[in-house]
């Protein structure tokens, strides 16, 4: 009941009864009914993300390359064949991406695995650095075509389901690398398989991958060609997220692409079966897993805490990344990699829902494109000057040097970010108490003379 005279707040106001049936009224029937095909439908591509996913000749690339297989040198593979990953991924991005939605995924999803077979086949039967340069251009395709998969669930379901569905097609996908790494590293270890052999092995995989890839369904209609009218709207943690996405997901994947060649570098092992780059891998993977798992129970005011948060967890991998590159224990190297991955997958499931919170539902994948997109050209710009021979050609020393120095300003930036918020918070807090005071004084002069009101009306009934 609603008392004359007193207005209910509006927080009572939306989560009244009446307004949940009248929310629950106006839902389409695609969310009330349930419907068993889209079900199938989003298992299926769960089961073609896992299977994708399974390559278990992946962990042991650059030391194949270095290997008797196919004696690349190590500045071969650090400045003139690593680099070309970066470049390929920039330049075929953008253009992935608008096919992507226009094409609606599933040739998308076809041209990568395509690239997959391409990938393995070159280190199979390449010899040159030509060859292998082709093959980096392959992996940097197959990287721009993840977007497809990420983007296609949300084709098949209503809004309502987005966050289960995206967190359904992401552990499909990190267990899929966790098994990859897995088998890689027993097929080394325990049955003595060369790497060659486990590269014919992933070069199965793969091609049964292509296989799945064409039975699925292609969707009927595109997010982003197709979107209702005024869709997308602003929010303060945009800016900061996106930012977060382009600068630390640079430093992570430079991180990534150039490990192994610190790995060898720390420990040249000689035999393959004391090669554990497969277990790191897998555990690293199951860290990240876990930590993306725990990020969505964490629950923190965002809008205070996050560039704190940001600085403290860029603060230990710029830590991690120094003890990497000055250790000369490869197991202690091993386990600074494994925390830093796991750093960095905490904060993407925060940085996913901070974005897809402050835009419609049909516009996620594209900003997630484009920050992406501006992430790879930073990579890019980073990797000329330090790595490519045409720049500084450091060897991976002092590339990690570098990759410490790039944190370490993040950081900087990020903690001066967060003392600006506190100050502006303090502020506003002192500002609003005033006014809290004020109206705190004149409620005992309202409220007897309602209750009075309401006393009246109980002996006139």
């Amino acid at each position: 009941m609603t008392v004359p005279g007193i207005t209910p707040p509006s927080c009572c106001r939306a989560s009244g009864a009446m307004p949940k049936k009248d929310d629950d009224a106006k839902k389409p029937a695609s969310e009330t009914v349930p419907d068993q095909r889209w079900k199938l439908q989003v298992f299926y591509l769960c089961f073609y993300g896992f299977m994708t996913q399974v390559r278990p000749g992946e962990s042991f690339i650059t030391p194949y390359l270095l290997g008797p297989d196919k004696n690349f040198t190590q500045t071969e593979v650090t400045n003139v064949i690593t680099p070309v990953l970066t470049y390929s991924y920039m330049a075929v991005l953008v253009p992935i991406f608008l096919l992507t939605d226009y094409l609606r995924y599933k040739p998308v999803l076809v041209l990568q695995s395509l690239s997959h077979i391409s990938i393995w086949l070159l280190l199979v039967l390449g010899t040159s650095v030509l060859a292998m340069q082709l093959m980096e251009f392959f992996y940097g395709v197959t990287m721009a075509a993840r977007i497809a998969y990420s983007s296609y669930i949300f084709s098949l379901v209503t809004p309502s389901r987005y966050q289960r569905m995206a967190s359904y097609s992401r552990s499909a996908v990190l267990l899929g690398v966790f098994t990859s790494s897995v088998l890689g590293q027993l097929c080394i270890t325990l049955g003595g398989v060369s790497f060659l052999t486990l590269n014919y092995v992933s070069l199965g995989f793969v091609s049964f991958g292509l296989i799945l890839t064409l039975f699925l369904e292609r969707p009927q209609r595109s997010l982003f060609f197709n979107r209702p009218e005024g869709a997308g709207d602003g929010a303060p943690q945009l800016r900061l997220w996106s930012l977060w996405w382009v600068f630390n997901s640079a430093g992570y994947y430079l991180m990534l692409y150039y490990v192994q060649i610190l790995w060898n570098e720390i420990y040249p092992a000689m035999d393959n079966r004391q090669v554990y780059n497969g277990g790191v891998d897998a555990a690293s993977t199951l860290l990240g897993a876990g930590a993306s798992f725990a990020a969505g129970y964490v629950k923190i005011r965002w809008t205070l805490w996050s560039e704190l948060v940001i600085g403290v967890v860029t603060a230990f991998q710029a830590g991690l990344l120094l003890l990497m590159n000055t250790t000369s224990n490869i197991w202690l190297c091993y386990a600074a990699y494994v925390l830093f991955r796991g750093s960095y997958q905490f904060l993407v499931p925060v940085a996913i829902f901070q974005i897809a919170t402050s835009l419609s539902k049909e516009l996620c994948a594209l900003v997630f494109g484009v920050n992406t997109f501006f992430a790879t050209v930073l990579k890019t710009i980073i990797t000329i000057i330090v790595a490519d021979k045409r720049g500084l050609g450091l060897s991976v020393h002092p590339q990690f040097y570098v990759y410490f120095g790039y944190f370490t300003l993040l950081v900087v930036v990020y903690l001066l970010s967060a003392v600006g918020v506190g100050i502006r918070y303090s502020r506003r807090k002192q500002a609003a108490e005033p006014a809290l005071a004020k109206e705190l004084c004149q409620l005992p002069a309202e409220v007897p003379a309602q209750e009075k009101s309401l006393e009246a009306g109980a002996v006139q009934a």
